[in-house]
C-alpha cells in the first residue's frame, strides 16, 4: 500500500509543476486533463502525508516512554494513544481511497422516474420526488435539464426524464436506482385510510459518444406535435421527435425543446445512456453469481425504500436505515440517506478486496 501511496504522491508533485509552468495555460486541453488529474490524486495525496506526519510523530515520541519524570511519561501514554488512534483512521480511509473508482463516478446523470402502482397517487408521489431530486441538486449546485415529461390529470407525473449536470453526480444519485414505495392517505381517500403506491427511478450515467457508438443507419427518427399546456408552438409544429435504436427496440421520444434540432441532440442523449446500461446489464449478468446486491446486478425490480408520511418515516430497506425526518427528506435533504449508502458499500468493496 505504502508504494503505491507514494507513487501517487511523486505523480501529484509532477502535475502540480506542470500546472505551474507558464506555458500549459496556451493549450486549454492540455491544461484541463492535467488540472483533473491533478484534483483526483489531490484527497489521497493528502491523507498520505497527514499519515507520515502521524508515523513520525509517533516515532519521536515512543522514545519518551522510557522517561523516569511521570509526567512526561503520562504526556507521552496519552499523545501515543490519540496518534496510533489517528494512524489506524488514516489507514482505514487510505484502504477506502485506494479501492478501484467507478470510471462512471463523474459523468452526469439521467433520470427517469415513472409511476408504477396506485394510479393518480403514484403519479403525484412520482411528481414529489422529482421535487425532491430537484432541491437536492440545488443544494449540490448541479444543472437540472429537463428532457421530457407525462403529466396526469390530477397534476401528477407519470413519467419524467431529466439530465443531472454536475460534479460527481452519478456517484451521488447511482444508489437511487429501484422501486420507491409510498404509505400515506391520498387526498382522495374518504375514510382515512393508508394506501400503498410505488414507483421507480432509474439512474444511469451519461454515457458519451467515445462509450457508445450510434451508426445512423440503426436509427428510425419520427417527428410528431408536442403535446402539453401552454407554448405557441404546442400542436401546430412538428418539433417533437421520437427516436427508435432498431437493433435493440429501445424507444425515446423528446419534446421539452421548440426546436427539432435541439429535441433530437436530447433524444440521443438518453438514447446513448440507455444502450450504455444494457450493455452494463450484460456484463453484470455474466459476474450475478459473485456480486449479488441490488447495486451490483443493476436490478431495480425489487423495493428499496419506503416512505411513511403517517409516521414521518423513511426506511431504507437495503441497509436497514430508518429515519424520522421524512419532511425534511421531501424537501430534498437526502445528504444523510445518500452517504450511508456510499459508505456501506464501500465498506462492501472494501471487505471483499481483503478477502480476495
Amino acid at each position: 500500500m505504502l508504494d503505491k501511496l507514494r507513487q501517487f504522491a511523486a505523480r501529484y508533485d509532477e502535475l502540480t509543476a506542470q500546472l505551474a509552468s507558464p506555458g500549459i495555460t496556451a493549450d486549454s486541453a492540455r491544461f484541463q486533463k492535467t488540472a483533473k488529474a491533478h484534483a483526483e490524486l489531490a484527497e489521497i495525496v493528502a491523507r498520505y502525508r497527514e499519515y507520515e506526519e502521524v508515523l513520525s510523530g509517533i516515532a519521536g515520541t515512543e522514545p519518551l516512554l522510557a522517561e523516569k519524570d511521570p509526567e512526561l511519561h503520562a504526556l507521552a501514554v496519552d499523545e501515543l494513544q490519540r496518534l496510533r488512534g489517528r494512524a489506524t483512521e488514516l489507514e482505514a480511509e487510505l484502504r477506502r481511497l485506494l479501492l478501484p473508482r467507478d470510471p462512471n463516478d463523474e459523468k452526469n446523470v439521467i433520470l427517469e422516474i415513472r409511476a408504477g402502482t396506485g394510479g393518480d397517487e403514484a403519479s403525484l408521489f412520482a411528481a414529489e420526488v422529482f421535487r425532491m431530486y430537484l432541491r437536492y441538486a440545488e443544494a449540490q449546485r448541479w444543472r437540472v435539464e429537463l428532457l421530457s415529461a407525462s403529466e396526469s390529470g390530477v397534476g401528477g407525473m407519470k413519467e419524467v426524464v431529466a439530465i443531472v449536470e454536475g460534479r460527481g453526480a452519478f456517484s451521488r444519485l447511482k444508489y437511487e436506482s429501484g422501486v420507491h414505495r409510498v404509505q400515506r392517505v391520498p387526498a382522495t381517500e374518504q375514510q382515512g385510510r393508508v394506501h400503498t403506491s410505488a414507483i421507480t427511478v432509474a439512474v444511469l450515467p451519461e454515457a458519451e459518444e467515445v462509450d457508445i457508438a450510434i451508426d445512423p443507419k440503426d436509427l428510425r427518427i419520427d417527428t410528431f406535435c408536442s403535446s402539453g399546456p401552454g407554448g405557441q408552438s404546442v400542436n401546430t409544429t412538428y418539433s417533437a421527435v421520437r427516436m427508435t435504436h432498431l437493433p435493440t427496440g429501445v424507444v425515446v421520444s423528446c419534446q421539452d425543446e421548440k426546436s427539432q434540432i435541439k429535441n433530437r441532440a436530447k433524444a440521443l442523449r438518453v438514447l446513448r445512456s440507455r444502450l450504455l446500461e444494457i450493455e452494463q446489464e450484460k456484463q453484470h449478468a455474466q459476474i450475478a453469481a459473485e456480486r449479488k446486491s441490488q447495486v451490483g446486478t443493476g436490478d431495480r425490480s425489487e423495493k428499496i425504500r419506503t416512505y411513511n408520511f403517517p409516521q414521518n418515516r423513511v426506511t431504507d430497506h437495503r441497509i436497514g436505515l430508518t429515519l424520522h425526518q421524512l419532511d425534511a427528506v421531501m424537501d430534498g435533504k437526502l445528504e444523510p440517506l445518500i452517504q450511508a449508502l456510499i459508505e456501506h458499500y464501500e465498506a462492501e468493496r472494501l471487505q471483499q478486496a481483503q478477502a480476495v
